[in-house]
C-alpha cells in the first residue's frame, strides 16, 4: 500500500495481510484524501448557532417599539432580557451534560423549537408578565440549551488539530446571525411593525431544525472515524457514557472545578465580557444612539457592522489561541474593550463620524474575540470537564450580562443616559484583564518555538 493510500485508511483497523500482533501505523485523521466529516458537522453547527443567534437581533430593535406601544419601561424590557441572559447562561452547563446523556441532536433540536416558541408567542402577548416568559423563560432556555458549551462539545469531541480555529468559528456564527438579522429586523420593525420580525426569529430557527435532525452527529466514534487531526498521543476525547444524572454531572463538575482559583478568576473576567457585550452594547446601543438623535436603522447597521468585524476578529483569536498563550490574549483584548467603552459617551451623535467607524471596527474585533482563549484555558486546567466546565464560566458570563442589561436600563430611567453605565463598564474592563494576568493554576507556559507554549509544572 502506498503512502498515500494507508493515508485514506488512517481510522480503519489493520488489513487482515497484516501479521498477527502488528498494528498498521496510526497516521492523523488530517490527511485524509476526502474532507473529514469534522468539517460538515462543523458547518451544521455553524448554521445552527447562526438561527438561533436571530434573537439576539431582536431586543435591542424592539426596546422603544414596546416601550411605546405598551408603556413599560425600559427597566421591566431589561428585566426580560435579564431572565433570558441568566437562563442562558445557567443552562449551558447543563446542556453539555445533556448532550452527553441524551446526545447532540435531541438538545439542540428541542432547544430550537423553544427558541421559535418563545419569540412567535410575544405576538399576542398584552402584559408585562407574558414578555418575562416568552423573552426570558422559553428563549432563555432554549439559547442556553445551545450555547458557547454547544461550540466548547462540537470543537473537542470532533477536532484535535485547529481547535482554536474551529472555537473561533464557530463563535462567530452569533455574529453573523447578528449580521444577517439585525437590518433586516430593524427594517421590518421600522415599516410593518415588531410582530412581523419577531415572527421572522421565530421562523428562522424552526428551519434549521430539520437540518440537525437529520445530519448532525454526536461522535466520530458513531461514524466509525477520530477525531480531526487525532494522533495516537492525542486522539481525541471517548464518547461520554450514556448514563447517570445530568444534573449530577454538571454539579460535580462544578464542585470540583470551584475549589481551584483558577476557576473564580475565568469566571470573574468572563462575566465582565458579558456585561460589556451582551448586557450594556447588545441590548443598549441602540436606545442609547436614539438619545443622541440617531435614526434606528443607521444604529442598527452599525451595530450590525460590530458583527461583521467580531467575524474576523474572533476567527483570527482563535488562530491566535493556537500559538500564543491565551492570557496574554485575554490582557490585550479586555484593556482594548475599556478604552474604547471610554470612548463611546462622545462618540455618539445624530450622524456618524470617522471616530464612530474606529469605535465599531475595533470593538467588533474585540467582541467575543475572548471566546476561543477562554476554552482553550478551560481545556489547559481541566481537561476531563472542560465542556461542562466552560459551561459554568459561561453562566458566569450571562449573569454578568443580565446583570449589566437590567442595570443599564435603570441607569437609563433615573440619569436619563446611558454615560455612567459605559464608565463603569471600562472600569470592569480594567478589573477583567486584571484577572487575567494573574490567572493561574500554579502551571506557567514554557515557550518551546516561536509563537507555540507548552504547559510546565516544575
Amino acid at each position: 500500500m502506498s503512502l498515500n493510500q494507508s493515508a485514506v485508511h488512517a481510522s480503519a483497523e489493520p488489513p487482515p495481510s497484516a501479521p498477527r500482533g502488528r498494528r498498521t501505523p496510526y497516521r492523523p485523521s488530517l490527511h485524509r484524501h476526502t474532507p473529514h466529516r469534522a468539517w460538515l458537522i462543523a458547518a451544521i453547527t455553524f448554521v445552527t448557532m447562526l438561527g438561533a443567534a436571530a434573537f439576539r437581533s431582536v431586543p435591542s430593535v424592539l426596546m422603544d417599539p414596546l416601550h411605546t406601544e405598551f408603556g413599560w419601561s425600559h427597566a421591566t424590557i431589561g428585566s426580560a432580557m435579564s431572565i433570558n441572559m441568566t437562563l442562558f447562561g445557567l443552562m449551558s452547563p447543563f446542556a453539555a451534560a445533556l448532550m452527553d446523556r441524551f446526545g447532540i441532536r435531541r438538545v439542540v433540536g428541542t432547544a430550537l423549537v423553544l427558541v421559535a416558541a418563545g419569540s412567535g408567542l410575544t405576538v399576542f402577548m398584552t402584559s408585562a408578565w407574558q414578555l418575562l416568559l416568552c423573552w426570558g423563560l422559553l428563549v432563555g432556555i432554549g439559547t442556553g440549551s445551545m450555547s458557547m458549551a454547544f461550540v466548547a462539545t462540537v470543537s473537542g469531541r470532533w477536532f484535535v488539530a485547529r481547535r482554536g480555529l474551529i472555537s473561533g468559528v464557530l463563535t462567530a456564527a452569533n455574529a453573523t446571525g447578528q449580521l444577517i438579522f439585525l437590518p433586516l429586523i430593524a427594517s421590518l420593525t421600522a415599516h410593518h411593525g415588531w410582530r412581523p420580525a419577531s415572527v421572522t426569529v421565530a421562523v428562522a430557527a424552526l428551519a434549521v431544525v430539520p437540518l440537525v435532525l437529520l445530519c448532525m452527529r454526536d461522535h466520530p466514534h458513531d461514524l466509525g472515524l477520530q477525531a480531526y487531526g487525532a494522533t495516537e498521543a492525542d486522539p481525541g476525547p471517548p464518547p461520554a457514557p450514556r448514563s447517570g444524572s445530568s444534573a449530577a454531572v454538571a454539579v460535580t463538575a462544578l464542585a470540583a472545578a470551584a475549589r481551584t482559583p483558577v476557576f473564580w478568576l475565568l469566571a470573574g473576567s468572563f462575566a465582565i465580557c458579558g456585561a460589556t457585550t451582551n448586557g450594556l452594547i447588545g441590548t443598549h446601543f441602540i436606545p442609547a444612539a436614539q438619545d443622541h438623535g440617531m435614526p434606528v436603522t443607521t444604529a442598527a447597521s452599525l451595530l450590525a457592522l460590530v458583527g461583521v468585524f467580531d467575524v474576523a476578529g474572533t476567527i483570527f483569536s482563535g488562530w491566535l489561541t493556537d500559538r500564543y498563550d491565551p492570557r496574554l490574549l485575554l490582557l490585550v483584548y479586555y484593556v482594548g474593550r475599556g478604552l474604547s467603552l471610554l470612548a463611546l459617551p462622545s462618540l455618539l451623535a445624530p450622524d456618524t463620524s470617522p471616530s464612530t467607524w474606529v469605535f465599531i471596527l475595533f470593538y467588533g474585533l474585540d467582541w467575543v474575540a475572548t471566546v476561543p482563549p477562554t476554552v482553550a484555558l478551560c481545556r489547559r486546567y481541566f481537561p476531563g470537564t472542560a465542556p461542562v466546565v466552560f459551561g459554568w464560566v459561561f453562566a458566569a458570563h450571562q449573569l454578568g450580562a443580565a446583570l449589566a442589561a437590567s442595570g443599564a436600563g435603570y441607569i437609563r430611567d433615573v440619569e436619563g443616559s446611558y454615560n455612567l453605565a459605559f464608565y463603569l463598564a471600562a472600569m470592569l474592563c480594567g478589573l477583567a484583564a486584571m484577572l487575567c494576568a494573574v490567572t493561574s493554576d500554579g502551571s506557567s507556559p514554557t515557550w518551546t518555538s516561536p509563537g507555540r507554549y507548552r504547559v510546565s509544572t516544575d
